[in-house]
């Protein structure tokens, strides 16, 4: 009898320590494989012949472009355009090197040096040096995030996105006709409490340095609206809004925005996790805009491209996003027609970006 008391007893030390460790189990360990039984489409190669408008590659040797040329190819990426291009010698060497080893395949926007805004001469100065940069080969201006969070003038005030100092940018590149790129803020949550009913909870917890508030630096919605702002005033510019403008989550209020204004088109690098758990009312918004949308990546991880393909070309259901702290629900696919894709693909970007080779892709 003492035996099966000492049994027992062990058993319930043993229930109660699995219960403990299930209770507690990590969020990011918590990964079930899905009972669901559905068709799968799985691929790792665009349909059509691709045009990534949204890449960053810091260092572009020959070396660089060479290994880069062949995992494109495994992707079927026709032309990838590098954002982080930088400006004078260091965009020039990066230009040099695409042009003796792969002329074809990479496209290089210039990049603005905010330093010194706000001493006499600096916006000229910014102007002749964008000048110099698309006359050397740059094909359109990249403006990061630091616009609107964290460039500050010579007095340390922060500059908005569309301060009048930088007016004379904006004009320069309608005049030269090329585009801008522009990410301004990130997405909403961030600015939202660290709490149970974010979305982002886990994005912000496992990368603290992105949690925003409104006076680090400003509300979210002054920074969009600084750069709308900046859109209506230069609309002979043509602006590409990064992460589709940060509402990917209100394609309604999207295609206001895009219906308010027509020198603005978006790419969905980073945010196709929300046009992935929304498929009919994507396809939608990609039906009604498809010659306003360009493909995107942002990061450059190779295999993550697969969830891309499958979200844009296929109708499968409940399959897992690459990456659990952007998204902890499933995709599914959107289905787009092929004559969309091509648009997607790469026939709006030929069209918006000057100096893309048009002998790689179909008709």
């Amino acid at each position: 009898m003492r035996k099966l008391f000492i049994i027992a007893g062990s058993l319930l030390i043993l229930q109660s320590a699995i219960a403990q460790t299930s209770a507690h189990m990590d969020f990011e360990k918590y990964t079930p494989t899905s009972t669901l039984v559905v068709p799968e489409h799985k691929t790792g190669r665009a349909r059509f012949p691709f045009i990534d408008v949204h890449n960053h590659q810091r260092g572009m040797s020959a070396s660089d472009l060479k290994s880069l040329e062949k995992e494109m190819d495994k992707l079927n990426m026709a032309v990838m355009v590098n954002l982080s291009g930088d400006n004078g010698n260091r965009l020039q060497n990066k230009i040099d090197n695409i042009r003796s080893t792969s002329p074809k395949r990479f496209i290089v926007f210039a990049n603005i040096s905010f330093n010194g805004i706000g001493e006499p001469g600096w916006t000229e100065k910014a102007v002749k040096q964008l000048e110099e940069d698309v006359k050397y080969g740059a094909n359109g201006l990249k403006i990061f995030k630091n616009l609107g969070l964290s460039v500050k003038d010579n007095s340390g005030k922060r500059v908005t996105v569309d301060d009048p100092r930088l007016d004379a940018i904006w004009a320069k590149c309608g005049e030269l006709k090329i585009p801008v790129l522009i990410h301004t803020a990130d997405p909403k949550p961030f600015w939202e409490p660290e709490d149970e009913h974010n979305e982002r909870w886990l994005e912000i917890t496992s990368h603290p340095a992105r949690k925003r508030s409104d006076t680090d630096p400003a509300p979210w919605e002054i920074l969009i609206e600084e750069q709308h702002r900046m859109f209506k005033k230069h609309s002979r510019t043509t602006f590409i809004a990064a992460h589709f403008g940060w509402y990917p989550n209100n394609l309604t209020k999207l295609g206001q925005l895009l219906n308010d204004m027509p020198n603005v088109c978006v790419e969905f690098g980073a945010v196709i996790a929300e046009l992935g758990r929304q498929p009919r009312m994507a396809r939608q918004f990609f039906e009604k805009y498809q010659d306003r949308i360009l493909f995107g990546k942002d990061s450059w991880v190779p295999e993550e491209y697969a969830t891309y393909f499958r979200v844009l070309e296929t109708e499968d259901e409940y399959f897992p996003y690459h990456k659990k702290y952007h998204a902890f629900w499933a995709m599914y696919g959107m289905g787009l027609p092929d004559a969309i894709l091509k648009k997607v693909y790469y026939k709006n970007a030929l069209r918006i970006i000057p100096n893309i080779d048009k002998s790689q892709f179909p008709e």
